[in-house]
């Protein structure tokens, strides 16, 4: 089968290896774009999340390019995103495409679920071939975690910060080639050391800054408006607590675990919200304490527009932020988000941040 998935950060590479493995050709969307945006906002509910209309817009881009099949992540709970397959198809079918949806559900108390989910993929493959290649793509999951906190300490140390992103660029693509469980321990051990090694020493960044949300618009640089290279090249240190390895960890390969999950972060929410309110709106408020105790200066909390659970969030952490003295921005993106509308309100809380943190060391030096 010729196979497609829709963009998420860099989670292309993975699932390119994966499919590659059970023996598909693999089609990746060309990278997003506006004009990905625009023929998915052509084809979607006008009211739809922006993660919809984008991952739309992939898929019609790969059909164009030969695609037969795409694959798609399900979930569960009051999040719209359990939804996106359904509608997909929908929309996909009214416009007369022929690309077919499979949508793997995160299994709902064990492996039987995702393996009979996957059973359509592997065809004739042998299950120890479903295993390898499942093992290939965990690994470049969690490479991918490892290579781009490895850029967020580079980046506002950097003497060069483009050269970062060059850096990066390059590491990706030799992660990409790379075949064997070996081959990606190597990629990682090497390009982390050569991150490192773009490091100035001596210097320090200007602010940290903890980014939460909805994880689509976390992980895509093209809907964030790449907001991690532009608050690196800005000497902000990022911290996030949301990476697709975490997310595949624990929504794919232990989501049995995660009742588990839930109750740990409830518990450190508890007094501002009273649980799981769908999406990633319960790590948003529990990420937000933590980066408040470890001593970030202000945290990001990006959503798209009409988000139900990261709107549940704002409200309660409006209270975190009053509460333990945090300051906290919301960014709202949509199709009509503007660069510099959205780049100056990210300057002018930097600004608010540094100050902020000025005033306390001279009170401290007293």
């Amino acid at each position: 089968m010729k196979c497609t998935f829709p963009h998420m950060g860099n989670t292309y590479i993975p699932l390119k290896a994966l499919l590659q493995e059970l023996g598909h050709e693999v089609v990746v969307p060309p990278t997003c774009s506006q004009h990905t945006l625009s023929i998915g906002a052509a084809h979607s509910p006008e009211t739809a999340c922006l993660p919809l209309k984008v991952t739309i817009g992939n898929f019609l881009e790969a059909e164009q390019l030969g695609a037969e099949v795409a694959i798609m992540a399900g979930g569960t709970g009051p999040c719209r995103f359990g939804f996106y397959g359904q509608v997909q198809r929908e929309t996909l079918r009214d416009m007369g495409s022929r690309l077919e949806i499979i949508v793997l559900e995160p299994p709902a108390g064990g492996w039987r679920g995702l393996i009979s989910q996957i059973d359509r993929l592997r065809g004739s493959l042998p299950w120890s071939a479903v295993l390898k290649a499942l093992q290939i793509a965990w690994a470049k999951f969690q490479a991918i975690d490892a290579i781009e906190a490895a850029v967020w300490r580079a980046r506002p140390v950097a003497a060069e910060p483009a050269k970062v992103d060059a850096a990066l660029a390059q590491i990706l693509n030799r992660l990409d080639a790379a075949a064997s469980l070996r081959s990606i321990k190597i990629t990682v051990k090497e390009g982390v050391a050569e991150l490192q090694g773009l490091q100035e020493p001596g210097r320090t960044p200007w602010l940290r800054v903890g980014l939460v949300g909805e994880i689509y618009t976390l992980l895509e640089p093209f809907v964030n408006l790449d907001i991690e290279r532009m608050l690196g090249h800005s000497r902000v240190l990022v911290e996030k607590n949301i990476q697709i390895g975490h997310w595949v960890k624990h929504h794919l390969l232990f989501a049995f675990l995660q009742p588990h999950k839930q109750k740990k972060l409830t518990r450190k929410a508890k007094g501002y919200l009273g649980g799981p309110v769908g999406g990633h709106g319960l790590e948003s408020v529990s990420h937000t304490i933590d980066f408040a105790r470890s001593g970030v200066d202000g945290v990001l909390h990006l959503l798209p527009f009409t988000c139900m659970p990261e709107l549940v969030a704002q409200s309660a952490l409006a209270n975190v932020s009053r509460d333990l003295g945090i300051p906290v921005m919301t960014l709202v993106l949509d199709e009509q988000t503007g660069e510099a509308g959205y780049e100056t309100r990210i300057e002018a809380f930097l600004d608010l941040l540094s100050r902020r943190r000025q005033a306390k060391q001279e009170v401290a030096a007293r």
